[in-house]
């Protein structure tokens, strides 16, 4: 059985996800907290099968990401996901940064809130698209066509740019596998080149770094010139 807690101080809000839950994810028991204590009160009885927090960043007791860093700091292995109203792009990079798994805002519509829960349940990283591929102030956006600009991403293969794309769509190795037919150490090597040939350290820079150069457009001008 698949547990999901969700911390939010505002009961009609649990209501809400709680009826969105059972009805796209039956059979998945849900906890509910109303303030960070409670809710690490409930880690401490449920550890073991809880698959999923959603957390709140205006909880009474934990003002924005304190509460993430605490739940971090206790409970490293537990995977935390926030759930908030806030959508500055800063907010959200800096809870992947702390080790968030995903960032979904609470405008999300059901469907594809519901599409976030399961990616996240199997182990996959969940940005919202809406905030990630707005380039960042005094960035352009990208032309259609292959600019100097995008160096970086004019350095990678073909292949490189499909496994960078599936990245960005929150795909894990084993996934990327799958969907390009081929084995998963090679996806690996894959990802290590990106992260070379891009000159970041992590999975989530080069994701970050793909969203701010509008990497499917840059594919499609690619493929078009």
């Amino acid at each position: 059985m698949t547990t999901l807690m969700v911390a939010d101080d505002h009961p009609l809000f649990r209501d809400a996800i709680g009826a969105v839950i059972a009805a796209g994810l039956p059979g998945t028991r849900l906890l509910e907290a109303d303030s960070l204590a409670r809710a690490m009160q409930e880690v401490d009885r449920h550890e073991e099968t809880l698959d999923l927090l959603l957390l709140d960043l205006d909880l009474p007791d934990a003002e924005g990401l304190d509460g993430l860093r605490r739940l971090r700091d206790a409970y490293p292995a537990l995977p935390v996901a926030i759930l908030s109203a806030e959508q500055d792009r800063r907010t959200v990079l800096a809870a992947i940064e702390m080790g968030a798994v995903g960032y979904i805002p609470k405008s999300t519509p059901r469907d594809d809130l519901l599409a976030a829960l399961r990616q996240l349940l199997g182990g996959q990283l969940y940005l919202p698209p809406q905030v990630m591929r707005r380039p960042p102030p005094g960035h352009p956006a990208p032309a259609l066509t292959a600019a100097p600009s995008d160096s970086r991403l004019a350095g990678l293969t073909d292949k490189q740019l499909e496994v960078l794309e599936l990245l960005s769509r929150g795909a894990s190795n084993k996934g990327i596998a799958r969907e390009l037919n081929v084995a998963e150490t090679t996806v690996k090597t894959h990802v290590s080149a990106i992260l070379r040939k891009l000159g970041v350290a992590s999975r989530i820079q080069a994701i970050l770094l793909a969203g701010e150069l509008d990497l499917t457009r840059y594919r499609a001008g690619r493929r078009s010139g």
